[in-house]
């Protein structure tokens, strides 16, 4: 009588899921084969094979990288789908963007921060700028007569490209195409004179001597490109401009899961394999908290408004 009261009393437990139960979609908001696409696959494929996960890349590229970053904030928030934010479409948009479908502060949660990847300004082979200097004193010259390419109005390339301006006081034209790709066509084809863009997007043409680089907006020189001085060292202190990188999931995301995830990718970058490969891509390795990715947003969604004001670009 007394064991089957106890057995009716205890309430039927059913141990969870361990997650992940199923496979992770990874929301890639850019066009496969792009540098953010590459380290997407990278990471989650390192993190896979240390544990057995299933990662699914979902590439869904368009305005500017913002719906892929909308269609994750309105996923369930299970952990069972994130997305591979950066610069662009979580701390330039909020300000380019007069009608933002999503608040990167407040519809998503920072699980890590991945990598970061400065710029570099290139000129075509046959250009007769050879160094940045020389480019900044044709510009001063004849204002506006050196144009520069961009993948797009408000791209981390064409705001680089602004900044340059208003630190050197010089003033170019902006020719912004839709996407990189004839952007570097035109680029080593001689059309236009200027480019600035990631160090992933461009090392290999670089490299195979289709491009040259007059400057990288790295504090120091880079490993893969030890010829090319910094902004910096050409006359400009304190100029510094990249790229970073970051895996964010739902705002309601639970915290035990973000941990998790924000654990096993932290576990990842530290493997040197991946930091060769990231490197290989012309991308520095990154790590950290939750917290210290969503302090990088919210400091680097000021710092672009800034930059943006002073430009006068603004997209519908």
């Amino acid at each position: 009588m007394f064991a089957a009261a106890v057995v009716l009393a205890s309430p039927t437990t059913h141990a969870a899921p361990q997650y992940p139960a199923k496979p992770i979609r990874v929301i890639v908001p850019f066009p496969a084969g792009g540098g953010t696409d590459i380290i997407a696959r990278e990471v989650t494929n390192t993190v896979a094979q240390s544990t057995g996960w299933i990662f699914v890349v979902d590439n869904k590229p368009g305005s500017g990288g913002n719906l892929g970053v909308d269609a994750a904030a309105k996923a369930p928030a299970d952990g069972y789908t994130i997305v591979l934010g950066q610069t662009s479409n979580l701390a330039i948009n909020p300000s380019l963007y007069a009608r933002l479908p999503y608040d990167p502060l407040k519809d998503l949660a920072p699980i890590s921060m991945v990598a970061s990847a400065p710029l570099v300004l290139v000129t075509h082979v046959n250009s007769p700028y050879h160094t940045l200097k020389e480019v900044i004193a044709a510009a001063k010259a004849k204002p506006g007569a050196l144009n520069f390419a961009s993948p797009g109005n408000g791209t981390v390339a064409h705001l680089g490209s602004e900044l340059l301006q208003s630190t050197a006081k010089v003033k170019f034209t902006h020719v912004p195409y839709k996407g990189a790709a004839q952007a570097v066509n035109d680029l080593m084809g001689g059309q236009v004179d200027l480019y600035m863009a990631s160090v992933p997007t461009l090392l290999g043409h670089i490299k195979n001597n289709r491009m040259r680089p007059l400057a990288v907006t790295a504090p120091k020189r880079l490993p893969d490109l030890p010829q090319v001085p910094t902004v910096a060292e050409v006359g400009y202190p304190g100029f510094d401009t990249a790229t970073w990188f970051g895996f964010l999931a739902p705002a309601a995301t639970p915290k035990d899961i973000v941990a998790r995830l924000n654990a096993e990718f932290n576990k990842a970058l530290k493997a040197p394999a991946l930091a060769a490969k990231l490197n290989e891509q012309g991308a520095s390795v990154l790590s950290g908290t939750p917290e210290a990715f969503g302090a990088l947003i919210k400091q680097d969604i000021g710092r672009w408004a800034s930059v943006i004001k002073t430009s006068g670009v603004k997209l519908d």
